[in-house]
């Protein structure tokens, strides 16, 4: 598949994936807005509610004191008048409301009348049954009147007194706060609101006078107020505030159910990035194996005919077979059979590291002893070049627990790779140190050949990795090398790390632990 066809398909994907994660997380904000907006509005409605009740509960308490005192305070007389001629009784009730200064709000008298029926002639019976009848019509509706014009006064004196004595005291005195508290409390609930608040009380210049017990700032971002006896005078009046600590977790209580998917959606497109990922690796994997076929066509070529052209020269009866032709025969093939088997070794290693098959035969060995041994057999090809080996042994505890074969050809690795990726038609020059860090054993291996990129010295390490890529052959080489320098050096529990400068050389530093004398 194109690599344009792939990408297609991902950004397809990825939008789709993005556009749904976009379409929760809006509908989970929605939600949570409009709860919002009716936790606000059932709260202000309860503080509104609870604020009237405070008003009302203040007036029923003026109303059961101040009538009381009223009536203490009414004037009430009574009067008994006998008619001589017609035997009837007149009883007068006289009632009168007063202020505590005298003066009077309302007095008015009751009057009824009882006759004796045996002093009336039976010629007037029926006429005096209607009259009483009619007058008892009449003082029916004066007693009606009256007792409202009565009560009408005693709510004056109430009203009087709420409006003049009731807002001169200090908001300590007109306030019961653990009302207050249970009426907010109680409006609350009946408006679907059951959680922990927390409750405060000031005056409108701001001075708190009451603050509940449990009262901690949590939340107190949010808060809600209402103005208490707004009906007063600016500053005769109160502010109630009361904040919800734990007012998110109830407003996002009512999405919770959107989070799992939320969540799966969020797994799938990290699902879906890692495929991609994976495909796109895959599809460079199979370009660098493509890349590493080539290469090793072409690395195996070289020995093969080198072989096959010695073979041929053996058999050709019409070539001379000297004894110095012989010799020189012989070591072509010999040398070429050795070169042709350590390529197939390399990927054959490598093919072992992947099924984690590899055994290792580890004994002690002496680390400055196997890297003079190592570099001496590389004196040759460095002084072809025109440079040398330096070497500088540091190291006093130089013992260590290793694979001989597998860690001399890693050693065999890096001192190659100096020489192979040498400047162009100049001396290489090599420098081996060794020395002791602590409980550990050092060992670097430097040159002032051409250097690696910065960007590129992360890769060195990889399987298949070569600085050099594609068809160009002007370094030997399958991109294995360092990635079975840095897995021997993991499997002896060692560290490797690469520094490099474009154009200036490479140093590689190799740290593995002393061989501890137990």
């Amino acid at each position: 598949m194109k690599k344009s066809t792939i990408w297609v398909i991902a950004i397809i994907m990825g939008l789709s994936f993005l556009g749904l994660l976009y379409m929760q997380i809006s509908y989970i904000e929605e939600i949570a807005k409009m709860k919002k907006e009716q936790f606000d509005e059932s709260v202000n409605r309860s503080l509104y509610q609870a604020s009237r009740n405070l008003e009302l509960n203040e007036t029923l308490r003026y109303l059961e004191k101040d009538v009381n005192d009223v009536e203490r305070r009414a004037y009430s007389q009574d009067s008994v008048i006998v008619n001589g001629l017609d035997g009837s009784i007149q009883h007068a009730h006289q009632f009168s409301v007063s202020a505590e200064d005298g003066t009077f709000y309302s007095e008015f008298e009751l009057k009824t009348f009882a006759t004796k029926p045996a002093n009336v002639p039976k010629a007037m019976m029926m006429r005096t049954d209607k009259d009483q009848l009619s007058e008892a019509t009449k003082s029916l509706q004066e007693i009606v009147r009256n007792r409202y014009v009565y009560q009408k006064a005693l709510l004056d004196e109430v009203v009087y007194n709420i409006l003049y004595t009731a807002s001169e005291k200090p908001l300590k005195e007109r306030i019961n706060f653990k009302l207050l508290d249970q009426d907010i409390r109680n409006e609350l609930q009946n408006n679907g609101i059951d959680i922990p608040y927390h409750l405060t009380v000031s005056t409108a210049d701001g001075r708190e006078i009451y603050r509940c017990p449990e009262y901690n700032e949590k939340g107190e971002q949010w808060s809600y107020s209402q103005t208490l006896f707004h009906n007063d005078a600016i500053n005769k009046r109160g502010v109630v505030r009361i904040h919800f600590p734990d007012m998110d977790s109830y407003i996002y209580s009512s999405v919770r159910f959107m989070i799992p998917a939320v969540i799966f959606t969020i797994v799938l497109l990290l699902t879906f990035i890692f495929t991609i990922v994976v495909i796109f690796r895959q599809k460079r994997y199979t370009e660098i194996k493509n890349d590493f076929i080539n290469n090793m066509t072409h690395e195996l070529k070289t020995p093969i005919s080198s072989i096959s052209l010695a073979a041929q020269m053996l058999g050709d009866e019409s070539v001379t077979k000297s004894p110095t032709m012989m010799k020189h025969l012989s070591t072509v093939i010999g040398d070429e059979s050795r070169r042709l088997r350590f390529l197939v070794e390399k990927v054959l290693q490598m093919s072992m590291f992947d099924r984690k098959s590899t055994s290792f035969k580890k004994k002690e060995l002496d680390l400055n002893e196997l890297l003079e041994q190592t570099a001496a057999t590389f004196n040759l090809r460095v002084e072809h070049t025109g440079g040398k080996i330096n070497t500088e042994i540091e190291a006093i505890d130089s013992a260590i627990f290793v694979d001989e074969v597998h860690f001399q050809n890693a050693i065999t690795n890096l001192l190659d790779n100096a020489v192979k990726y040498r400047k162009a038609d100049q001396p290489v020059n090599i420098h081996i140190r060794t020395w002791n860090e602590g409980e550990h054993l050092c060992f670097s291996i430097s040159d002032d050949g051409q250097g690696i990129k910065k960007e590129n010295v992360k890769k060195v390490f990889d399987k298949f990795y070569r600085v050099h890529t594609g068809n160009v052959h002007d370094v030997k080489g399958f991109g294995l090398g360092l990635a079975y320098v840095k897995e021997i050096i993991n499997l002896h529990d060692g560290e490797i790390k690469c520094e490099s400068e474009l154009g200036k050389g490479t140093k590689f530093t190799v740290k593995l632990p002393i061989l501890q004398e137990n």
